[in-house]
């Protein structure tokens, strides 16, 4: 690969009249600009950025760590968190843990998976990022960053107890609130619910949403209704036939895997969605849109909070103090009305 001293050398000119010229600055014949450039193609010259960036001390690069890409909701973070580095001019650096692949969701307490982490951040940082965006698989309290932090850490779907370390998460509040409420307006008063894991912070954020929706509307929150899934298509599976003993005429299931068991019990039973039972979901998997009828359900806006951890990043590292709601910056779900419910009455 040819240096900037033989283009110069090529040219007949000094290697500031190069620099100059491939840096855009004015004070060269056009003569002489056209003449270095047409060299610079000709013998392939690309110009070594990272030594400038050293050289600047800044290497416009951001390291991220993903504790999995394999799990559903880390692709689109890490997209959105790339689509604004492009804006910026700034490239990423990433690093898969694979921790599901290797632990499944055994890994969270693990003593080797703080170590695991402090490691890769160390490798980044060795290779001068700027600063680090952890994206979690899940949304939990993560302790993975050490309190003694010299560099700029943001967290993305998941929060931190570092106080130094801002983090960008989903409002499952909001989310919960919005589809139990598009049920109420439907004319439905004895909704269901299955849970996800009892202590996930997805859960119990969605359960105060649900409770919300329907202290607004004055209904009575009756805990006979809430049936504790772990998230898997066969855990809402089983507590169908439970929960229309109950009298149920429309179940929240606070994932899109937990709807789909509750479709193929009503399908056993010879029972409709849509007609016999509205259901609605959470999540927007691809398959929500698949099942039969499609799954009225929640968005997460995934991608918006992989914008966001960027665009905190960028705001840091430029020094800008951040505001006190930027420590924990929510960001709010999109509803998607499909054929699973049922209207009884209009409000």
């Amino acid at each position: 690969m040819a240096t900037i001293k033989e283009v110069a050398k090529a040219c007949g000119v000094s290697v500031a009249t190069v620099s100059n010229i491939i840096n855009q600055k004015p004070g060269t014949s056009e003569k002489t600009r056209k003449k270095v450039l047409e060299m610079v193609e000709k013998m392939q010259y690309t110009p070594n950025v990272l030594a400038k960036n050293l050289k600047m001390q800044k290497t416009r690069s951001i390291g991220v760590i993903v504790e999995d890409m394999t799990i559903f909701s880390i692709p689109d973070i890490v997209d959105g968190i790339t689509e604004h580095c492009e804006e910026v001019e700034y490239q990423i650096l990433l690093t898969n843990l694979r921790l599901f692949k290797k632990y499944n969701d055994t890994y969270y307490d693990r003593e080797d998976y703080y170590g695991l982490v402090r490691d890769e951040m160390r490798k980044l940082r060795e290779k001068q990022v700027e600063g680090i965006i952890y994206v979690a698989a899940h949304e939990r309290v993560i302790r993975v960053v050490p309190k003694d932090l010299k560099f700029p850490v943001v967290m993305a779907y998941g929060y931190s107890e570092n106080e130094q370390v801002p983090s960008v998460v989903v409002d499952d509040t909001h989310g919960a609130y919005e589809v139990v409420k598009y049920l109420l307006e439907c004319g439905h008063r004895k909704i269901g619910v299955i849970t996800g894991k009892k202590y996930s912070l997805h859960t119990q954020a969605r359960l105060e949403g649900y409770q919300k929706a329907l202290y607004d509307e004055r209904i009575l929150y009756d805990p006979e209704l809430v049936c504790n899934g772990d998230w898997t298509r066969e855990s809402a599976y089983q507590y169908v036939d439970f929960l229309l003993e109950k009298g149920i005429t429309a179940v929240f299931c606070m994932n899109d895997l937990m709807a789909g068991g509750v479709y193929d019990r009503l399908d056993e039973l010879h029972m409709e969605v849509g007609k016999d039972l509205s259901v609605v979901g959470y999540d927007n998997r691809e398959l929500s849109n698949y099942y039969k009828p499609p799954l009225t359900t929640i968005s997460l806006p995934l991608h918006d909070i992989g914008y966001r951890a960027s665009e905190i990043m960028i705001e840091m590292l430029e020094g800008k103090e951040l505001e006190a709601q930027e420590q924990i910056c929510t960001v709010e779900c999109n509803k998607n009305i499909r054929k699973s419910v049922n209207i009884l009455m209009s409000k």
